[in-house]
């Protein structure tokens, strides 16, 4: 008998996610229960070390709408994601963490925007319960600074929690970049957007996957996937320097040659030399972002590796799909 076809996939990223992930899934299932529609539960996790695995492994047993992605190691949030998309079968796919900061019951309100005719139902925080003033204002700044920088509008204060239409997810797809940065590719490849607003709660339990050093490198993978402006700037600052440093020597010539002012200060000319290489090492260094990101992308490995996967009726058939989807042609054209 073919089972029924699924409306709706959330897909769930989990990295260490012992001590929530019981009651993520409580109150996901109370929520996706309440729609009275088929939909299945996709949890991704991303080389946890802790007991995760097994928690939903146990879980899967009992309900038929639980799926288990399993990977070899952890490839990272975003590459999660993206494998949740490669294995969902849902006319509508919702992204959402495990940690509940973003309210499972936010999903209601996304899917009534869907049902309106949107495509994509971001969620848009108002708030951000439990977050230090650190984490906010840098947040808040670097979303704008981004925004500025690109020639598309990606909506600030918004996360990965969303709701994306099947057509989008399938786009999605067939981008096959290494550095992701789901958020700009939902926003780069338009169709009818609009949001929902949440109050963003504090973490339910456990400690954030996002520590400072993953949140500079998830910064950098956003500029440097959206924007080339930091390689202009680094010319504009280049040739700016070069003239200042051209009219000083210009200066130091007339005044040896016609006031015999005698040319002295050479601490202060070193300190001088040391700004401007420390200034040519940082330009060397945003050259440097963009060279690594391309040797990334010149190797040609895949996205993630998966180790198993659990809860598909025929796993094999879910794996082909998958590996389908991840072989596309990465040249394909949308219209």
């Amino acid at each position: 008998m073919k089972a029924a076809k699924v409306k709706y996939s959330i897909i769930v990223p989990m990295y260490n996610e012992e001590e929530v992930i019981e009651h993520t899934y409580d109150r996901l299932k109370q929520v996706m229960d309440g729609t009275n529609e088929t939909y299945e539960l996709i949890f991704v996790n991303d080389g946890s070390r802790d007991r995760t695995v097994e928690l939903i492994s146990m879980i899967s047993e009992f309900d038929s709408n639980v799926r288990l992605i399993d990977f070899s190691r952890n490839f990272g949030h975003q590459i999660a994601i993206s494998a949740g998309m490669d294995y969902a079968q849902g006319d509508a796919i919702v992204v959402i963490d495990a940690d509940l900061q973003d309210p499972p019951e936010v999903i209601l309100d996304m899917i009534a925007k869907w049902k309106e005719g949107y495509e994509v139902v971001y969620g848009k925080r108002l708030k951000r319960k439990g977050e230090t003033v650190f984490k906010k204002v840098t947040a808040k700044v670097f979303y704008r600074i981004l925004r500025s920088m690109t020639s598309f509008d990606i909506p600030i204060d918004t996360g990965d929690f969303r709701l994306i239409d099947r057509k989008v997810c399938d786009v999605l797809r067939g981008l096959k970049e290494k550095n992701r940065f789901v958020r700009g590719l939902v926003s780069w490849i338009g169709f009818r957007q609009t949001m929902v607003e949440y109050v963003r709660e504090e973490r339910f339990a456990g400690e954030t996957k996002y520590p400072l050093k993953k949140m500079i490198g998830f910064a950098l993978d956003g500029i440097t996937s959206f924007s080339y402006k930091p390689l202009k700037i680094a010319t504009y600052v280049g040739f700016t320097l070069s003239i200042g440093s051209f009219l000083y020597l210009l200066v130091v010539v007339f005044q040896k040659l016609f006031s015999g002012f005698p040319v002295q200060g050479w601490a202060s000319i070193v300190a001088v030399n040391l700004l401007f290489n420390g200034i040519i090492l940082m330009i060397l260094g945003v050259i440097g972002e963009y060279i690594g990101r391309i040797y990334d992308e010149s190797k040609g490995r895949p996205l993630y590796i998966v180790r198993e996967v659990q809860g598909y009726p025929d796993k094999n058939e879910a794996e082909d799909e998958a590996a389908d989807s991840r072989d596309r042609d990465r040249n394909k054209q949308y219209v």
